[in-house]
């Protein structure tokens, strides 16, 4: 990780002695009451790479609403400080739209900062489709012209989302006309027209292979939500592969795979909108508002009502489930080293491969992961053998235990290694 001079480290130096003063880092420009003032905490209802989320009560009104709370020893250095500072500003900027989820209060003590918003109960946009058990082009459709929406209104308002993906979309309520609202604007920059961005972010899945080159713009949005269409009309990405290394190889060759199934049911002017997004040049991309102008998009007749292949749901269900057990993967491990240590999953893997064979057994799993504090079940620790033993073999080897536990959402050292 790339380290910088603290600003707000000073060191005074006298005759006798060398002093370092450490003034205490803040996010908010402004000083707040305690959060427990205002709100009673309640359950937690997920967790992220730096925060973790609570529902909460307001004491003055009774009213829920969820709390990321983000504990300031996961702030590294003063640009992880001016990150969330940056992600503030941007829910405060992007909070009228209907289909953002509403930034509602912020506070800061000594250890945490705390950022209160609206509760969204009607879970994950995959989840949602998967339980629903039938689903059409045209209500596809619809989920873009909302998706997309997001982007246009971002960019409309110097907004680069940069981290787009089915997990940051959530429906408000589990009512079936629920809207669905973006969440998750930690990635997020403002941006000037034109400006050009080198730094490798995003999720392997959906980044686009201009990211990759290190050389891109708000285009990449446009890329991610054109991913997120392919996986909602047949169950998988279109760029697939074992390890993240692959998967970027597999983006940066740009081949589109519409031959297999469902492909051929699904209907011409979608696989049009999809050409368009994903296509490699981002100049030659459409724009956000060039994308809810296609007729995919804007005319019901043109996306069809019928349903599609319970094949896709079905393959919908194992994508989303594999995802959250890699990332579930990422929690166990990375929330209990260092930084350095996360650098150093050779050294990790060599640790509960106790005996030396170059594979994990299910019980070496299950020792290494209560080494290090795990409180996983029997049976979510089964899951997560199944997850990462890509090969059916019983056992994990050093590659199957990276693609389970390499981090999902800043991929700066595989990404460099690629390109």
């Amino acid at each position: 990780m790339e380290t910088k001079t603290d600003p707000a480290r000073v060191t005074a130096a006298s005759t006798t002695t060398t002093t370092t003063i450490t003034k205490p880092r803040r996010v908010l420009p402004y000083s707040t009451q305690n959060l427990t003032h205002d709100y009673t905490i309640g359950k937690k209802l997920g967790q992220g790479q730096f925060g973790t989320t609570y529902l909460c009560t307001q004491k003055s009104t009774g009213l829920n609403y969820a709390c990321k709370t983000i504990p300031k020893r996961k702030l590294l250095c003063q640009e992880d400080y001016d990150d969330v500072w940056r992600e503030i500003q941007i829910m405060h900027h992007l909070s009228e739209h209907q289909h953002v989820v509403r930034i509602h209060d912020t506070y800061e003590d000594k250890s945490c900062v705390h950022i209160v918003m609206e509760l969204c109960e009607g879970g994950e946009l995959f989840d949602r489709i998967v339980k629903k058990g039938n689903y059409s082009e045209r209500e596809a459709a619809k989920l873009m012209k909302t998706i997309v929406g997001v982007v246009e209104c971002c960019h409309s308002l110097g907004v680069f989302h940069r981290d787009l993906k089915p997990e940051n979309f959530l429906f408000l309520s589990v009512d079936e006309d629920a809207a669905l609202k973006a969440t998750d604007f930690g990635l997020s920059v403002f941006y000037k027209p034109d400006e050009v961005f080198s730094d490798v972010v995003g999720s392997p899945y959906y980044v686009a292979p201009e990211v990759l080159r290190k050389h891109y713009g708000p285009e990449a949005d446009v890329w991610s939500a054109g991913v997120i269409l392919y996986i909602l009309l047949s169950g998988v990405p279109p760029f697939w592969a074992e390890t993240e290394i692959g998967i970027f190889r597999q983006i940066l060759e740009g081949k589109i795979d519409f031959e297999s199934e469902p492909w051929p049911n699904i209907s011409e002017s979608a696989k049009d909108l999809i050409r368009k997004m994903l296509d490699q040049n981002p100049k030659r991309r459409l724009t956000a508002h060039e994308v809810l102008c296609h007729p995919w998009i804007v005319d019901d007749k043109v996306a069809p009502d019928k349903p599609l292949d319970s094949a896709v749901l079905s393959r919908l269900k194992h994508f989303s489930a594999m995802n959250k057990l890699k990332k579930m993967a990422l929690r166990v491990i990375a929330e209990r080293l260092n930084e350095e240590e996360i650098g150093g999953l050779k050294e990790l893997f060599k640790m509960i491969d106790t005996d030396n064979s170059g594979t994990i057994t299910f019980d070496e799993l299950k020792d290494g992961l209560k080494r290090v504090g795990s409180q996983l079940m029997e049976s979510e620790i089964k899951d997560l053998m199944d997850a990462a033993d890509i090969d059916n073999s019983g056992t994990i080897d050093y590659g199957e235990f990276l693609a389970a536990t390499l981090h999902l959402n800043n991929f700066n050292t595989p990404a460099k290694s690629l390109v």
